[in-house]
């Protein structure tokens, strides 16, 4: 991966465990294939399981052919559990079936042998979640042993900070203070993970674990197959991780960066080889200026290992930004990975034949408190399909079309790869246009995926196409005048196509689902309204009466087609839903492509398998859906009886349509009956989609949700936070004394007389850190020269006794006239903003960063003593477990706990946050307000806190809402303004807690911040059942 030049990026070395949840059932999309059917065929397994084998094609899960399609999801960056079945259910919405997982080791194993599977970092409700949403779990604990590296864009690449600083031998080896630091992590993933194995009846069917290893571009392997003492030392791993007594019984996985060949032979081979992309790279600043698409992923898969399935461990789905005043924000990142982005990206890993892909990420969220690593800021929103706040995105829809389609149609999962226009395929009578032809070898249906030869053109171009069919060869479309690609898209041309019973004879249309629903076969096609499509089929059934649309034409007996075989086009200019063929065995409907996006096919787990806690995973566990069209989202349904339940979500008031099994009367959303036109009845009107199973009808938003409103943010709370620098008596006795000659960081001091000031040294690696050096003047004293680590964009201040000098670089401070006390304890006391661990790079032990004071020195004199004080506690004794090691820092309010509800600022001063700090000074202040919210339930309400302020000011703020650090807001670099703080961190019905602390870093300069609640959406329906867990203040463990 390469990234903005302005920003240094580093690729990372990871290893992996992967575990995936599914189920099983007798109802499959396809019969699990016979042992006739595989003989001959090189299945691949670790030996330890037949429930997990794989093929040169696909995974197989019982027996099953899965095409694994998969986004990122990072559970820490949402710290609300109860939150996390809603991403769920949006990810299945879309048509995905499993989502990837990092777990964090910082944040479950903070202090040496302490395993937290607590609140957020909990396991189990997440196993549980995807259980209930059918969806699969890649969970990726961490590396081992150059172990629990996650990469991630987290400080240290997700280490646990007392590593870095307490494991004097190389992370990410095998030494052997390395391995014994690892122990207590891994083994608390296993004891959490091992029950919901499948194996032992559960959900999870094993892991794959998954190396990653890069330098600082795609040919720097750090942790290449060469010397042979780290191939001999991935050996090791293997046999650690295949011992019958790790209870690990999946492949091991291999994820590399660039195409560099490891691990697929020799020494050190793992199970299943796979290949990460970032095609657009990490600078959005540019979103319409494209990279071409890679063009030899399928060459360099056939050339390295074809006898395996294709896996994109991690492929492009949005971008990370950058701290800076340039910085585009994330909304340029949306459009640089765009639908468009997706469209023709997606399919190129489609047309390579890859049949596992995880999107990299679905859902960014937020990094909030001390996550980060140094080169991002709060936002985690990635430009990803759902963003921060967990709406939905026009990506959503392009990749719900492509999910649905995947989910339609299993003959796409075992292809074989034929031929592409640089191979001599000649089907295109317009050169501009690319085309990629796999075909499946048992039913010998065809895909055709088409794009631009020059994929980053924005032309129109137009071409016929001469396909394979069981007619023959046919240059498509036969009525309509072309094939049209308007500037950056990908279409696929199907031939020989399965929907349910019935198979297509061809289509230039895109297939939006196929199936059956109470055994009719279904077929809905989509297309863009400005472009003509075809499809040519055999009607079968009786017909029902049907107002055809004037812009469908029918044509049979035209050249080359079979008996009985028609051809329907489509004419530009189509908008909305056009039933095309309703019969007692049929139903084709065909919408435009944003029409099409508007419907939903939730799976229906079926009343006989209640019992089954894995009835609701597509294919393994059900195939029974129906059609929704209208909401905002669709997240689940039911059937009892003869009621259709659906639950979902309203954004507006919308018309609800239904195809459904015929025997449903009546339908409910979210529990309240939908009144409406059913199929079957004597009134119903023309409007219907079908006269079987059809209904139309009307759902409103609630009235209560109108007029839904948050107050103003006033009544603010002042405090001065920074005593420490307000006298020269400020009692730093009980801080720790900072007298360390020795650091296991790589990076050591610049200058000094020996003493180490690295914060992780002392157990304060987290957020601000403050030092107080201690001399005696003797009035020769003219400056100091410090030089101060806090990593990318950080802050520090610089004071001498009751002096402010406030700098963000490393520099000679001097001394004002009158500063020093000559004979007397004088003391230097800098505050430093962490912002975090570097990860890994081409140095080893990158990650061991030297965040503090790197150097120091009197001019004249010495230092008699430093103290140190960060977050409250250190390591192991810091009070708040809930929101654990990452969330707090070392200002003295934040050790007092002033962030926390309940904490008492009734004889604080009144003082308002726009005003700043007193008299434009430098320095902390603490400001503390309280409101009330009162939220009707069964809403999902998307909030922020926004500083409104024009961008610029030299402060920086630490935002924290009910306790929690959602936010660090660098006023004078930016981009940030906005911080998403969502429900559960929010008490929606009860009284919240917003505390700030105001950094002022410029004395004399106003700084004005304003900070309002504002409400970003309103929606009708939510996850429900959300849980705050927002421990109040209690002065146990604070001083």
């Amino acid at each position: 991966m390469k990234r903005k030049s302005s920003w240094l990026w580093f690729l990372t070395c990871l290893f992996t465990a992967c575990f995936v949840l599914l189920s099983t059932s007798a109802h499959q999309l396809l019969a699990p294939e016979s042992p006739a059917t595989r003989l001959g065929r090189s299945d691949t397994a670790t030996g330890l399981t037949d429930q997990v084998t794989f093929d040169n094609y696909s995974l197989i899960l019982k027996g099953q052919r899965v095409f694994i399609h998969s986004g990122e999801f990072h559970t820490f960056r949402l710290p609300v559990p109860s939150l996390w079945p809603d991403i769920l259910q949006k990810v299945k919405a879309a048509g995905l079936n499993a989502v990837s997982v990092y777990t964090h080791m910082g944040l479950i194993n903070p202090a040496p042998g302490v395993v937290d599977f607590d609140s957020f970092r909990a396991l189990q409700p997440l196993y549980d979640a995807a259980r209930a949403a059918g969806i699969w779990i890649v969970l990726r604990p961490g590396t081992l042993p150059f172990s629990h590296y996650i990469n991630a864009e987290t400080t240290a690449g997700g280490i646990a900070h007392w590593a870095t600083s307490q494991v004097a031998g190389e992370l990410r080896t095998n030494a052997s203070d390395w391995r014994a630091a690892w122990q207590a992590y891994i083994q608390g993933i296993i004891d959490v993970t091992a029950p919901n194995q499948i194996t032992h009846g559960g959900p999870v069917i094993g892991g794959y674990f998954e190396y990653l290893c890069a330098g600082l571009d795609s040919t720097d392997n750090e942790y290449s197959q060469n010397p042979i003492t780290r191939a001999e030392y991935f050996a090791d791993l293997e046999a650690v991780y295949k011992d019958p007594s790790s209870g690990i019984v999946v492949p091991l996985t291999y994820n590399d960066p660039g195409q560099g060949r490891n691990f697929i032979n020799g020494t050190g081979a793992v199970d299943l080889y796979g290949l990460d992309s970032y095609p657009q790279g990490f600078d959005c600043s540019n979103p319409t200026v494209w990279q071409p698409v890679t063009t030899n992923y399928h060459q360099y898969h056939a050339e390295v290992n074809p006898s395996q399935p294709w896996y994109f461990p991690e492929f492009q789905g949005g971008s990370f930004d950058a701290w800076g005043p340039t910085a585009p924000g994330y909304a340029p990142c949306r459009v640089l990975t765009g639908p468009d982005f997706q469209s023709v990206f997606n399919l190129q890993l489609w047309a390579s034949n890859a049949k596992l892909i995880n999107y990299y990420m679905f859902y960014g969220g937020t990094s909030w408190g001390g996550i980060p690593f140094p080169g991002v800021y709060t936002s985690y929103d990635y430009g990803a399909s759902l963003t921060e706040s967990r709406e939905l995105t026009t990506k959503f829809d392009e990749i719900k079309r492509q999910g649905l389609f995947l989910r339609s149609s299993p003959e796409f999962y075992k292809t074989d790869w034929i031929a592409d226009s640089s191979t001599g395929l000649a089907v295109s009578t317009n050169s501009a246009a690319f085309v990629t032809f796999l075909r499946n070898p048992d039913s010998q249906a065809g895909f055709y995926i088409v794009r631009q030869t020059d994929s980053t053109s924005t032309l129109n171009i137009t071409f016929k196409a001469t396909v394979t069919t069981p007619s023959g060869p046919l240059q498509v479309p036969i009525v309509a005048s072309s094939i049209a690609l308007s500037g950056r898209e990908s279409k696929m041309i199907l031939t020989s196509y399965a929907f349910g019973s019935s198979r297509l004879l061809y289509s230039t249309a895109q297939v939006f689902f196929s199936g059956t629903i109470d055994g009719r076969d279904i077929l809905f096609l989509h297309g863009a309204e400005t472009q003509e499509h075809e499809v040519a089929l055999t009607l079968t059934g009786t017909p029902n009466p049907l107002n055809q649309s004037s812009q469908v034409v029918f044509t049979q007996n035209a050249t080359g087609l079979g008996p009985g075989e028609t051809i329907v086009s489509f004419l530009a200019g189509i908008e909305g839903l056009v039933t095309v063929w309703d019969s007692d065995t049929q139903l084709v409907l065909y919408a435009d492509s944003e029409t099409a996006a508007t419907f939903w096919t939730p799976a229906i787990a079926l009343p006989e398998s209640a019992s089954d806690p894995l009835a609701n995973y597509w294919s393994l566990g059900t195939n029974e859906t129906v059609l929704v069209g209208g909401p905002y989202l669709v997240r689940n349904a039911s059937i009892q009886g003869t009621t259709l339940a659906l639950r979902g979500d309203l954004k507006n008031d919308v018309r609800l349509t239904v195809v459904a099994p015929r025997n449903i009367s009546s339908i409910t959303w979210n529990g309240e009956s939908v009144s409406g036109d059913f199929a079957g009845m004597q009134d119903a009107n023309a409007s219907l989609p079908t006269a079987i199973g059809g209904f139309v009808g009307q759902l409103q938003t609630s009235s209560g949700l109108t007029g839904i409103s948050v107050p103003k943010l006033e009544g603010w709370k002042f405090m001065d936070s920074l005593p420490e620098v307000g006298t020269r008596m400020f009692d730093d006795s009980d801080w720790v004394v900072a007298d360390n000659t020795t650091t296991n960081s790589p990076f050591k001091p610049l200058y000094g007389d020996g003493r180490v000031l690295y914060g992780c040294d002392y157990g304060f690696c987290e957020n601000t850190v403050l030092w107080r050096g201690h001399f005696m003047a003797t009035g020769a004293e003219k400056s100091v020269n410090l030089s101060i680590n806090g990593g990318e964009a950080f802050a520090a201040s610089v004071s001498t006794n009751n002096r402010n000098n406030v700098d963000e670089t490393d520099e000679k401070f001097i001394f004002p006239e009158g500063a020093l006390v000559v004979g007397r304890d004088n003391v230097i006391t800098v505050v430093q903003d962490n912002m975090g661990l570097d990860e890994s790079g081409s140095t080893a032990d990158n990650t061991k960063s030297p965040r503090g004071v790197r150097g120091f020195e009197l001019f004249s004199g010495n230092f008699t003593t430093w103290k140190v004080q960060g977050k409250i506690g250190g390591y192991l004794n810091f009070p708040d477990k809930v929101r654990g090691i990452l969330n707090e820092g070392g200002l003295f309010g934040e050790r007092q706990g002033w962030h926390l509800p309940g904490f008492d600022t009734s004889n604080w001063p009144t003082r308002d946050l726009m005003e700043g700090l007193p008299d434009s000074k430098a320095g902390v202040g603490f400001f503390v307000t309280t409101f009330n919210l009162t939220i009707p339930q069964g809403s999902d309400v998307p909030m922020s806190l926004t500083f409104q302020e024009p961008s610029g000011q030299p402060y920086r703020a630490f935002l924290f809402v009910n306790g929690w650090m959602m936010g660090k807001r660098v006023a004078n670099l930016g981009p940030q303004s906005k911080f998403i703080v969502h429900e559960g961190i929010l008490d929606y019905n009860g009284v919240n807690t917003v505390a700030v602390a105001l950094w002022s870093m410029t004395p004399g300069v106003p700084i004005t911040p304003d900070l309002q609640l504002t409400i970003d959406n309103v929606y009708d329906g939510g996850v429900g059942g959300i849980v705050t867990d927002n421990p109040p203040w209690s002065n146990v463990g604070r001083t």
